[in-house]
């Protein structure tokens, strides 16, 4: 029996979320499977992804493939990594203790890169809430500025009406 190491697409209609599962090559792509060992929502940024990373590990030394997608899934998780300084261990080239070092120095590394890109993403986002908060206070100064002007304006149009008036009052009153 092949074993595939795979994505189970759920969730709705445009907005999917897979489950990644230890399946047999020849079932349904939704269909039975062996384990699963994850989940993976491509629907958050950066992409939210939850591993059982033992067994995944596990499957890929007892001989199971990943496909196309899972394969990057799974190099991004470090799980492929860990295969391969396995492998060096077995072969000799290090100790499993080196081995083990490589890989925790790495996952550091890799933690890194996702917190900031995450961070980076929050001050984005907050540089971008400013940036409409004062273009929305520009508008409004506008908007204000133009209503007082209008209302300045309509009393100097009421003052000289009332001028005009009080000027036709006492322009009789003159001439009697």
């Amino acid at each position: 029996m092949a074993v595939k190491i795979r994505l189970a697409r759920h969730g709705k209609k445009g907005y999917a979320f897979y489950h990644i599962v230890a399946a047999d090559s020849r079932a349904p792509r939704d269909g039975k499977f062996i384990e699963k060992l994850g989940t993976y929502n491509p629907n958050t940024n950066p992409a939210t992804i939850d591993l059982k990373f033992d067994r995944a590990l596990d499957w890929l030394l007892k001989g199971a493939q990943p496909t196309d997608t899972c394969r990057a899934i799974l190099s991004y998780k470090g799980v492929l990594y860990k295969k391969h300084l396995l492998g060096g261990v077995a072969k000799g080239a290090f100790t499993e203790a080196e081995a083990e070092a490589k890989f925790n120095k790495w996952a550091d590394e890799k933690q890194g890169k996702i917190d900031a890109k995450s961070n980076k993403l929050a001050s984005d986002a907050t540089a971008a809430k400013k940036a409409q908060l004062a273009a929305e206070a520009k508008v409004k100064e506008e908007r204000a500025a133009a209503i007082a002007e209008k209302k300045a304006q309509a009393a100097a149009e009421a003052a000289a009406a009332a001028a005009e008036e009080v000027a036709e009052t006492e322009a009789p009153a003159e001439e009697a």
